[in-house]
Order: C-alpha cells, then structure tokens, then sequence
C-alpha cells in the first residue's frame, strides 16, 4: 500500500510554503544539489515567464502525501526518487505531465512516463579520503574490508535502492543476480560491519562525514564527490560497479498552480537547462542534446561516462516490494 511506503520513507520535514497565483514551489533535496537546480532551472524560467520560484525542502513523502490527502497541496514541483513516483503514480497521487508543454522527444525514454520526466541520472560510487586511506579500494568488497581499510564507513541510512545491491554484490553476488534481492544474504552481509556504519541521511551529510575523515570510506551520490573535490577536498571516486538510477521531477495531484509547473518543466528538462545542472552538479543529464553543449572534459565526469562494469538499479522492483523491505530494514536499525 502506498501509505506504507510513505511512511516508511520520510525524512526530515522542511518547511511549508504558499505560493501565490503568480508564483509556484520546488521541493528537493537542500544542499550543492538544489543549489544548482535552483541556478539551472528556476532563475531561468523566472527570468523567461516573470513566475518565481520558491525553494523549499528537503523532499519528504509523508509531507506530501498529506498535503495530498488533505486538498491542500503547496508543493507544485517535486524532486523524487523513481521507485516512489512509479508507486505515488499508480496511487493516483500525481498528475499527469502535459507533454504538449514539455517535449519529451529529447527526453531519455528510461526517465519518462505519464506522470514523471527525469531530473537528473546518477551513480552511487565508493568514495574514499585520500588523507585517511592510501590505498585506492576497487570494489565494494574493499568497502566492507575493515582490515585493509580501517575507519568508519559510510552508507544511505533510508530505506532505498543502493545498500542491499551493494551488500549482495561485496558478497560475491553477480551483477545480473542481484533482483530479486536476497534479503536474508545481504543483511547477513551488512552484520559484518554493522558496528563501523556511519548513517547519512541527505547529501550534505555525507559530504561532511566523507570530507572531514570521520567516515573516510562508503556510498556516495558521485555529485556528492564532485562537489567536495570543487571545493578542494582530497576525496576521489571509484566507479567500479557504480550504481545508477535517476532522480524524477513530478507535479502532486491537487497542485494549485499545475500550468505554471508544466512550463517549469519544460524549462528545467531543456538541453540548455539540462547542460548547465550538469556542469554545476556532475550529475547526468537526461535531456539527449545537453552534452553537445557541454565541454568534453565534463562530459567524461559524468555517470553515463563510466558504463565498464556499471549497474542499473531496478526501480520497478522497488516500487512494488519497498514496503516490505522498509520494515525489515527500519527493525535491523534499531537492533
């Protein structure tokens, strides 16, 4: 049941806020990330339509579905994952995207539906501190390596796609094994370190623990790296069997302000638009024209850059099995 699934996946609630007739609000995940999508995106279409375009967030499902269920919707753009829009979809909490607004025929098909278009495309990698780790780790089995790899490490404390693949694939499982997900082997696998885990719960943070030594090892959003390596931080990136999935933009049935998003939309899924997330952020564009605006050099930072060994996470999976993998691992949490 989407309710479920909801509450099994909120995080830290933002605050509110009431765009007027003449204004709309974009909700996503705070941080370098928003930052750039905020540059990218809504200064552009505020300086094209006049429209403004309120910040808000962090992304929060059980906030959502409750402006949902009550009719009182303040949220009109919304970045989420995947895996939750193909549930929050088929719960009939989204509305529909009005492809006469936005051309989807730039758009790579993966990341669009009738109900979401993507935001951007992303690896999950394993990122290390080179002032804390001499040694290069080559594969998630070094993440899960306390020997040869001492120190906390670090993984995405909710429940999603990303940890239980990375558990499975340190364990030996191979790449076209891993769904449906044994649950049984990949907690089994994530008891060995369970006691040198450092949760993160948004981007920011795991930017910190990573940057700052205290977790100088584990899964990260490879946007994530690329920010702290812009600011000047010894981190690097190995992408051997990096994950990868999309972040989707959907608009919450009941938005009050749907045409005014529908033209967002348009504006942030554009090539131009598109380009210029993706030089900030050193996360993919999904728009199939954005690289030819794009240096070279940022062309082969970027996560379609490194397919040698890369993996797809399967968000069709999760969409139909995240409840009950969220009890399971909300109850291992806590033990």
């Amino acid at each position: 049941m989407i309710k479920k699934f909801v509450l099994a996946s909120v995080l830290i609630a933002g605050s509110t806020l009431a765009a007027t007739a003449a204004d709309l609000v974009f909700t996503s995940w705070g941080g370098t990330t928003q930052d750039a999508q905020k540059a990218a995106w809504a200064e552009a279409f505020t300086k094209a339509s006049g429209i403004k375009v309120l910040q808000d967030g962090p992304t929060d499902y059980g906030k959502l579905k409750a402006q949902i269920d009550s009719g009182n919707v303040s949220w009109d753009v919304v970045d989420v994952e995947m895996d939750f829009a193909i549930a929050a979809a088929k719960a009939g909490l989204l509305e529909p995207i009005d492809f006469k607004t936005v051309d989807k025929s730039k758009l790579d098909p993966r990341f669009v539906t009738d109900n979401l278009v993507g935001s951007f495309y992303y690896s999950f990698v394993i990122g290390f501190n080179k002032d804390v780790l001499k040694t290069a780790p080559k594969s998630w089995a070094d993440v899960f390596d306390t020997k040869a790899f001492p120190g906390k490490r670090t993984f995405y404390k909710w429940s999603a796609p990303g940890v239980l693949e990375i558990a499975l694939l340190a364990d030996g499982v191979a790449a076209d094994k891993l769904y449906p997900l044994d649950l049984d082997r990949a907690f089994k696998k994530l008891d060995t370190i369970k006691k040198d885990i450092v949760w993160w719960g948004g981007g920011a943070e795991s930017q910190q623990l990573l940057a700052s030594g205290e977790a100088p090892i584990g899964q990260f959003w490879n946007g994530r790296i690329f920010a702290i390596q812009q600011g000047g931080g010894n981190v690097d990136a190995s992408w051997a069997q990096n994950l990868t999935a999309a972040d989707v933009l959907v608009v919450p049935k009941g938005s009050k302000n749907k045409d005014a998003a529908m033209k967002f939309l348009a504006t942030a899924t554009s090539a131009d638009a598109q380009a210029a997330f993706a030089k900030a952020s050193g996360y993919a564009p999904i728009n199939v024209d954005s690289k030819n605006k794009m240096d070279a050099a940022v062309v082969k930072s970027l996560p379609d850059a490194h397919t040698d060994g890369q993996i797809n996470l399967n968000m069709q999976y999760w969409a139909e099995h995240r409840d009950e993998i969220a009890k399971r691992w909300y109850d291992w949490q806590a033990k």
